[in-house]
């Protein structure tokens, strides 16, 4: 009878314990999704983006939300996750700078105060615009709670290998040449310079993988024109001085994908690229895990 009790009350507690361990982990994924806000651009860029997430969609509900912060597309990719029971949205923005788009996201999400109720059609909405994307800002309408992301990918440490790997494939003599990593650069000549310190720190990466003769980080300010036109023209004298004395340029888009305006900047100089931004590469998509996981462990914010 003793070995009978026994064996009952061992069987009774591993069932308890299998019990107890799916209580604690199911709703860590059940109610669960992820959001990743991407710039976008032509079919090539949004594609390359796509394939690069498409392993996550095996491990988490996913969408992704094209554009610059704009509340159409926000909303849409909100709805599409809670139609699938989501409730906790990690918000990964996928942006150079982890200051892009911050406020103006936490306030399309109505984590902070600022903008105004969804229009009743978005034939009334207000739309901004900003090159080929919509802007539009106003407050989404959801039922879940968010927890965003807020390192870009300047301060990814990840992104150094990427721009070693780049470099290697393209180099012919690395004594003889010159690495320019050029990325597009925002208005505020104070955020530029954090932009530039957090991209050399990556570039580091470069000047240790060959003995280049020098790698330099620029920033374009490209849709600013009172600060392009200088920036331009420093751009264009670094690639000009590689290539004296038999040098070589090697020219490398800090970019989530392509060259963007490069090649039109460069005209009639002579210099080496592939025209690859980060994307594609494995490194992005591990960063994106890495910000999805450290996302789901911490706190979730509900709308005001």
């Amino acid at each position: 009878m003793n070995r009978w009790l026994i064996a009952l009350f061992a069987a009774l507690s591993l069932v308890t314990g299998c019990t107890s361990q799916l209580t604690r982990s199911s709703p860590d994924r059940r109610d669960f999704g992820v959001l990743v806000m991407a710039h976008g651009g032509g079919a090539t860029w949004n594609r390359e983006v796509e394939a690069m997430l498409a392993p996550l969609r095996s491990d988490y509900p996913l969408e992704i939300a094209f554009g610059m912060a704009d509340a159409a597309s926000l909303q849409e990719g909100v709805r599409a996750l809670e139609s699938r029971g989501v409730r906790r949205i990690a918000v990964v923005r996928l942006f150079i700078s982890g200051e892009s788009w911050y406020e103006r996201t936490e306030q399309i999400l109505g984590l902070r105060a600022g903008a105004p109720p969804k229009p009743a059609s978005d034939a009334h909405a207000e739309h901004g615009e900003h090159g080929d994307h919509s802007m539009a800002l106003w407050r989404i309408d959801t039922r879940s709670t968010f927890a965003l992301s807020t390192q870009g990918l300047a301060d990814a440490a990840e992104m150094g290998a990427v721009l070693a790997d780049r470099a290697r494939t393209l180099s012919r003599d690395a004594r003889r040449e010159s690495v320019l990593i050029l990325a597009h650069g925002p208005g505020d000549d104070d955020e530029n310079q954090r932009w530039l310190a957090q991209i050399d720190a990556r570039a580091n990466a470069v000047r240790e993988a060959l003995p280049f003769k020098t790698v330099r980080v620029e920033t374009l300010r490209e849709d600013w024109p009172e600060k392009r036109g200088a920036a331009e023209a420093r751009v264009r004298a670094f690639v000009e001085q590689a290539n004296h004395d038999g040098g070589r340029a090697i020219v490398i888009p800090y970019r989530v994908q392509g060259f963007g305006p490069y090649a039109d900047v460069l005209t009639g100089l002579s210099y080496a690229s592939d025209g690859r931004g980060l994307v594609p590469s494995a490194e992005v998509e591990q960063w994106v895990r890495r910000q999805v996981e450290t996302l789901r462990g911490g706190a979730f914010r509900a709308p005001n």
